[in-house]
């Protein structure tokens, strides 16, 4: 492909991706490191650029250890091989940033903040110095907190830059340490984001955090979120716990007509007609009997009383009670399990994190070990419970996207979700006199709430099968249509070519 005015060369710059076209370079498809939605989006949007011809590059850290356990024992062979031929490969499109601070990772984020700056700044660096100089993209696309330096250097050489959202966390650091590793932040201090006020470099250097985040947000030509809600909700400040930073820059994007959200999409492998990690592959014809299969298989597997006909809820996210609102399931657990007794009703976790002990004290407590099961988030097992459930639970406090409640409709499992962020833009209200809906929303965020919906869920699932099967078959066709990464792509190509003011081809 040629880099000119009528192919602009774009760069993506992520920690993560989930798979990369095999057209794209030498070992592409092995270059798999994921944490995330994050990872799942980049891969969506970098095939569809690619496949459309887009002139697209990718800046990815170098995690040998990750890269390596993708391959096993050919991996020393296939680097010697990748290392002799990349001179030779001017159209290599997969640059990898090279650092010891990544090299060894067996994972995307280390536990300790102080490492993934590190990390962070390792990966900036060399995409500072290195890989933008060489690619010399006519727009930049960077996301999260640890590519938030990017779009300052890229003001500063009058590159459009977009930054996207996918979360709220943020670090900060002192220039000078990240001038200490090897990044040249002198050049566009005037472009990063302070903790406090910043009016000379030498007063700032030393004391005043540069918040990595918020400095994205300040310093890129556009943003997004990755829901239209969200960011509407950061906007008008609905969540106290976003610092006031972060809230006054993306109101100053939205008001000078900057900024956006863009609705993520699930990854293509999540659909019970090619997944393989279900016991029983089915589509929205005969999702009825792919059901049953999944269903039975899975309470088998976990020791739960096995009834086809048992209401089975999954909760598929983190347990973690800042965000996901596990604390509201924990207090009306036994509730909901007794209230539908002898309907069976059975709930299946498949979820890591420190809350998961609350719930195991309460399967102990009342004895629930047939109608409950507690299991460490596994991929396989996750796909299984989505194939085998009725319902997915999302009693989310805040989603910036989120992926289970667009997973869940698709195997033809409806969410029973708190309607704020991602969710609000996904999920409508179970209407089964009007033909529409594809879940079960509540308002208030406690466990009353949440018990609303479980009921109303319950009402639906009590239904005459005919009736119940005409829906599913509905939301599983619409979700299938709605919820794919062709959507989510040409929004963001439609977005780079609103930057750039001419098509990308």
């Amino acid at each position: 492909m040629i880099h000119s005015s009528q192919n602009p060369r774009v760069l993506i710059v992520t920690p993560e991706v989930t798979y990369l076209p095999n057209d794209m370079g030498n070992l592409a498809n092995y270059f798999t490191a994921k944490a995330g939605g994050l990872a799942d989006v980049s891969a969506a949007l970098i095939s569809a650029l690619f496949e459309q011809g887009a002139d697209v590059h990718v800046a990815l850290p170098d995690y040998r250890a990750i890269f390596g356990d993708n391959i096993g024992p050919l991996w020393p062979l296939l680097m010697q091989e990748r290392n002799t031929f990349q001179s030779s490969m001017p159209e290599e499109r997969v640059h990898l940033a090279e650092d010891r601070a990544f090299y060894y990772l067996h994972r995307v984020y280390s536990n300790y903040g102080c490492e993934n700056i590190k990390i962070a700044l390792a990966f900036q660096r060399e995409v500072i110095n290195n890989i933008v100089p060489r690619v010399r993209p006519d727009l930049i696309h960077c996301n999260d907190w640890m590519t938030g330096l990017i779009p300052a250097m890229a003001r500063q050489l009058n590159i459009p830059c977009l930054f996207t959202l996918h979360n709220i966390h943020t670090v900060k650091s002192p220039l000078s340490y990240i001038e200490d590793r090897g990044i040249d932040a002198a050049y566009f201090w005037q472009n990063l984001y302070y903790e406090n006020m910043a009016c000379e470099y030498e007063e700032t250097r030393e004391s005043n955090p540069v918040d990595f985040l918020v400095s994205g947000v300040f310093a890129a030509h556009f943003v997004n979120t990755v829901s239209p809600t969200f960011m509407t909700e950061l906007v008008e400040g609905r969540h106290d716990f976003v610092e006031q930073p972060l809230k006054q820059e993306l109101a100053n994007k939205w008001d000078a007509g900057c900024a956006a959200g863009i609705l993520n999409a699930p990854d293509p492998s999540f659909n019970p007609f090619i997944d393989r990690d279900i016991n029983f592959q089915y589509g929205p014809e005969n999702h009825v009997e792919g059901k049953q299969n999944n269903k039975l298989f899975i309470q088998r597997a976990l020791g739960l009383i096995q009834d086809d006909s048992a209401p089975l809820f999954f909760w598929p996210s983190r347990l973690d009670m800042i965000q996901k609102g596990c604390q509201l399931l924990a207090k009306i657990l036994y509730e909901v399990v007794s209230r539908y007794w002898d309907q069976n009703l059975e709930i299946v976790f498949v979820a890591s994190g420190e809350f998961k002990r609350h719930f195991q004290d309460i399967v102990r407590y009342h004895n629930l070990y047939n109608r409950v099961a507690i299991c460490d988030f596994d991929e396989r097992l996750s796909r299984l419970a989505y194939g085998a459930s009725d319902f997915v639970l999302m009693p989310s406090l805040f989603e910036p996207c989120g992926l289970p409640q667009m997973i869940g409709p698709i195997y033809g499992t409806l969410p029973v979700a708190h309607d704020t962020g991602g969710i609000h833009d996904t999920i409508v209200h179970m209407d089964v006199e009007s033909n529409r809906g594809n879940g079960f929303l509540f308002n208030m965020f406690d466990s009353r709430g949440l018990f609303w919906a479980i009921e109303q869920a319950m009402h639906f699932y009590k239904l005459p099968l005919e009736i119940k099967e005409l829906q599913i078959e509905r939301i599983m066709n619409q979700s299938l249509a709605t919820f794919n990464h062709a959507v989510t792509a040409r929004q963001y190509i439609d977005l780079y070519e609103k930057m750039l003011q001419r098509p990308l081809v």
